[in-house]
């Protein structure tokens, strides 16, 4: 919501408390973390910055690769991701 509204740091500060609390409870290899990191990158790539958001969304790719199948469309989504970040850097 708060990445929607415009409000960016907010956002980054909900998400990273979110993956905080994740970490501590949840595999590190789960997807329900593979979503944070990537909604972090949604964040970042808002904000122009590509290069954040290309890390986070990294992670969240080798999450993905690691916790489904090679034909999951999550990991289409991902690789989406990665492209438009590349193709926004230029």
């Amino acid at each position: 919501m708060k990445n929607r509204q415009g409000k960016y740091p907010e956002a980054i500060e909900f998400y990273e408390k979110s993956l905080e609390i994740g970490r501590k409870t949840l595999p590190e290899d789960d997807a329900s973390l593979a979503s944070t990191y990537s909604n972090i990158g949604q964040v970042y790539k808002n904000m122009g910055e590509y290069s954040k958001a290309l890390e986070f969304y990294e992670k969240s790719l080798k999450i993905k690769e690691i916790s489904l199948p090679p034909t999951h469309p999550e990991l289409a989504i991902s690789y989406s991701n990665i492209g438009q970040v590349y193709k926004n850097m230029g």
